[in-house]
């Protein structure tokens, strides 16, 4: 099995496969917290107008963090999509003043999550159960993305997560709801394209955007994969001989140039674009869509594994 961080070399890469790249990377979609969005000086400058910008509730989140930083992406011309955690809701009346509240701004899209805590604070154990509400179609919430776990679930198991993703497809369906796939992230090329073979049957319309982590530190990463679940790659990781030695810093441009060769020969795949998590900071990650847009640059611009940046945000 060969990790999606080992870096490709020796042949020079089809120039057909560069263009995808860049193609993904140039049309990422990006998380960022309620506070990173409060607190920076201008996004413009860290990203094109029209990206879509994830805002993530945070564990101890509370909504009333949500609403300006969405108000903010819209004042700059970028596209929110807010976390939706069905856990976090309280009762069916405050589920509906979150949406109005949003509506109300301009929000027309959001990211369903089951929400990071084991207890229920209300009726929605799970993201099935915000569809079922029926609130989300009265308020005209018809975009709509959904979770994916190439890597596993730490609690539900694969039939669990199949059947999960074809009830939310049947949901689409019925409604006319525009849906779409956001996966975590992992670390594995062939766990990415596995699972994108695996939900073919499921989600025939269903565009798939594949989570990759943003360029950070090893360190860094190995902790956000601990707590997102991220098991099974990140075990293979800590594996490999001498990888936490060797692997002082973590950019993603291999993963990338994996997906883009598997789309490149599987045109019909549901990949359709990538997700980033920019552990590494936004500013990182920022310069790193950049750079991957300018293929002229050297690899000691584009920067490598051995390649240490300092992490910022």
């Amino acid at each position: 099995m060969k990790l999606a961080y080992q870096r490709q070399t020796g042949n020079a890469e089809d120039p057909r496969t560069i263009a995808l790249v860049q193609e993904l990377v140039c049309n990422a979609t990006i998380e960022a917290t309620p506070r990173q969005i409060l607190e920076i000086d201008s996004l413009t400058e860290l990203f094109p107008a029209g990206t879509w910008v994830y805002v993530p509730f945070l564990p101890h989140g509370q909504f009333s963090e949500t609403l300006p930083a969405c108000q903010r992406l819209i004042d700059e011309g970028m596209l929110p999509v807010p976390h939706l955690p069905a856990r976090l809701v309280e009762s069916h009346d405050q589920l509906r003043d979150w949406l109005g509240q949003l509506r109300e701004i301009g929000v027309d899209r959001l990211m369903l999550i089951a929400g990071d805590s084991d207890s229920v604070a209300g009726p929605f154990p799970d993201t099935l159960a915000l569809l079922e509400s029926g609130l989300l179609e009265q308020q005209q919430f018809l975009h709509i993305g959904v979770a994916g776990h190439p890597d596993g679930h730490p609690v539900a198991g694969p039939d669990s997560l199949a059947r999960a993703l074809s009830l939310k497809r049947d949901y689409a369906r019925v409604t006319g709801t525009r849906l779409w796939v956001v996966t975590q992230f992992a670390f594995e090329a062939e766990r990415y394209t596995g699972w994108l073979q695996a939900v073919g049957d499921i989600l025939p319309e269903v565009p798939v955007y594949m989570g990759v982590a943003g360029p950070t530190n090893l360190k860094t990463l190995i902790a956000y994969a601990a707590q997102c679940g991220v098991g099974v790659s990140a075990r293979t990781m800590w594996r490999k001989p001498g990888s936490a030695r060797l692997l002082r810093s973590w950019t993603p441009d291999g993963l990338v140039h994996a997906l883009a060769r598997h789309r490149q020969d599987f045109p019909d795949t549901l990949l359709a674009g990538i997700h980033l998590f920019p552990f590494g900071g936004l500013q990182r990650s920022a310069r790193w869509i950049r750079q991957c847009g300018e293929p002229d640059e050297p690899d000691e611009v584009r920067g490598n594994l051995s390649d240490p940046v300092s992490d910022s945000v």
